[in-house]
């Protein structure tokens, strides 16, 4: 029997290929399916819309019936904007829920202070309520050099979200011009 090169090398080379598929632990026998429980098979899904950016993806959040904890988020398919599909960062919007180094607490730093303090909500909310007042009352023009009434707020100025659909910015622009606002923007670039 005459053994050229060229088997040698195939012969030697399927050899190998064997054996060294046979020690992965590599069987052609049948293979028997396993199946775990998925952590969202009682998970009541939620539409939202990721918060980090100005396109308004849209996200499936997935939320434990048992716990009501945060489980899963995915993109929603049935999104215009995306299509199911999210960017690095809506794929991590899941880690905003599940951190447990995220701050649940309002902290606040006094003028001049070096240490947060924990403080209420309603304290919180409050105090917004009264410096948006005195930032408002401060800075509010009724008529103009030329006594035409302006019912204006120079000294205020909103940059909307991009996580807010349409009827969520209009009812927010309606509440900033009753407060007399008119620099009002949006940072969607859409």
């Amino acid at each position: 029997m005459k053994l050229t090169r060229r088997d040698f090398l195939k012969i030697s080379g399927a050899a190998t290929a064997g054996l060294a598929l046979s020690g992965m632990g590599f069987d052609l026998r049948p293979v028997h399916a396993f199946s775990m429980e998925l952590r969202t098979k009682d998970a009541k899904e939620s539409p939202t819309i990721c918060c980090y950016c100005a396109v308004g993806c849209g996200i499936i959040c997935h939320t434990s019936t048992q716990t009501g904890q945060v489980v899963y988020t995915e993109g929603d398919a049935d999104h215009p904007i995306n299509g199911g599909s999210l960017c690095a960062k809506g794929a991590a919007a899941y880690q905003i829920a599940q951190n447990d180094r995220r701050i649940t607490k309002v902290l606040y730093r006094a003028p001049n202070a070096s240490e947060w303090e924990e403080k209420s909500w309603d304290w919180t909310l409050k105090e917004i309520a009264k410096r948006v007042k005195k930032s408002r009352d401060a800075s509010f023009t009724a008529k103009n050099e030329k006594g035409l009434v302006v019912n204006r707020c120079d000294g205020i100025v909103s940059v909307g979200s991009a996580a807010l659909d349409n009827e969520e910015c209009w009812t927010y622009q309606a509440m900033l011009r009753a407060l007399g606002l008119v620099y009002i923007e949006h940072q969607a670039r859409i």
